[in-house]
């Protein structure tokens, strides 16, 4: 079996202001190509299909010409819904749309129930996990406490019974939408962080031939059989870095991986430049960033006049300006901002309490703190859900 694993499309997204649709059009028109030259025996969308739970009219169009094409093919697709997804605006339509081979898996409830495809030499269960927000999903799957590793860990104990109960040689391949240790986050991602702790281990998906795993934009091996395809777009500048690509998984007889990156196309290179204006201007070794999309920090210890049209004037894709002025060693850094650079609502809110007592919550306060971040974040899924009904 010969499948194409992919993830966060957010169909609808903008990167710095800059209209993506027709990038991400192209990236559909590359998958459809490479699920026919390269003789695709199933597609997999490991979640965030769309950026938000009510998407642009333009993107819903873009998504219903993938699916089309995608079953004129004759390839059966398996899909699940992301974080930044409406898991029931995703999933309308889904028992009418699963005749023509796109099966949408939006319910948790359904997490034990595969999408069965057969090759040469058998059967492979396809078992779609769509994103568990744990407070919404703890009652469905008996957890106590909710968290992202209980939720999971019990949608795989359904995973592993059903696959228990078939035919033995049954292969196994798990969709999920989850931030797994081990993976490194970029910018872009959506934070869902629960008391405190937003990864879950690997071990999760013991059991299984592969997991194809969604929410990280890097694609990013965790193990030979638990992988991240990553976005095909970019949509921070921290992934400047990222070749952007899909998994082509052939899954044999006995279940052993082999997998192969597919390059996506390129709407245009990231760069990100630092140094003074006048440096930035003028450095010639920057002429291969002149048709780039530009972040752009400028170290000056003043800050100049007009920067980002001196800046265009050079590089006509700047879409980001930033000041980092550069400091002496005892100098402090008075910049909120790059405090706060990669610190969690929950880090802030201790580092807070810190500040204004004189020493960081106790145990029990951080229990408190987690908790009340927990509730905000449960709120907000739940206006989100009802929102989108």
């Amino acid at each position: 079996m010969r499948f194409l694993h992919t993830s966060d499309w957010h169909l609808g997204r903008a990167f710095h202001r800059v209209n993506m649709l027709e990038a991400q059009a192209a990236f559909v028109g590359h998958l459809v190509a490479t699920v026919r030259e390269r003789e695709v025996d199933a597609v997999v969308v490991s979640g965030d299909v769309y950026d938000r739970a009510v998407p642009p009219l333009a993107a819903v169009e873009l998504f219903d010409d993938v699916l089309h094409r995608l079953a004129a093919l004759g390839v059966p697709t398996v899909m699940i819904s992301g974080n930044h997804d409406s898991a029931r605006r995703l999933g309308v339509g889904a028992g009418l749309i699963g005749r023509a081979g796109i099966h949408l898996r939006t319910e948790p409830a359904a997490c034990g129930t595969p999408v069965v495809l057969r090759d040469a030499h058998g059967d492979i269960a396809f078992y779609g996990l769509p994103y568990l927000e744990p407070a919404l999903v703890k009652d469905e799957f008996g957890v106590a406490r909710p968290s992202h590793e209980a939720v999971l860990a019990a949608a795989m104990e359904r995973v592993r019974a059903d696959l228990a109960g078939r035919a033995p040689g049954t292969r196994s391949v798990v969709l999920a939408h989850a931030f797994v240790t081990g993976g490194e986050a970029s910018d872009s991602e959506r934070d869902i962080t629960v008391g405190g702790v937003a990864a879950v281990p690997a071990g999760v998906f013991d059991g299984v031939d592969y997991a194809a795993l969604g929410h990280l934009h890097g694609s990013q091996t965790i193990t030979e059989r638990v992988r991240y395809s990553g976005s095909p777009l970019p949509y921070s500048f921290s992934e400047a870095a990222h070749r952007k690509s899909m998994w082509l998984v052939d899954l044999d007889a006995a279940g052993t991986v082999t997998a192969e990156r597919v390059d996506c196309p390129v709407p245009r290179p990231l760069a990100r430049i630092r140094g003074p204006l006048e440096d930035l201007l003028a450095d010639p070794d920057l002429a291969r960033h002149e048709d780039s999309w530009v972040e752009a920090t400028l170290t000056d210890t003043v800050r100049p006049a007009d920067p980002m049209a001196r800046l265009a004037a050079r590089f006509p894709h700047t879409l980001s300006l930033v000041f980092a002025p550069e400091r002496a060693p005892d100098e402090p850094d008075v910049s909120y901002a790059r405090r706060l650079a990669g610190r969690s609502d929950e880090q802030i809110a201790r580092d807070f309490v810190a500040h204004v007592r004189g020493a960081g919550p106790d145990a029990h306060e951080q229990a408190v703190l987690c908790d009340a971040f927990d509730a905000v974040r449960a709120d907000d899924a739940g206006r989100e859900r009802e929102a989108a009904r």
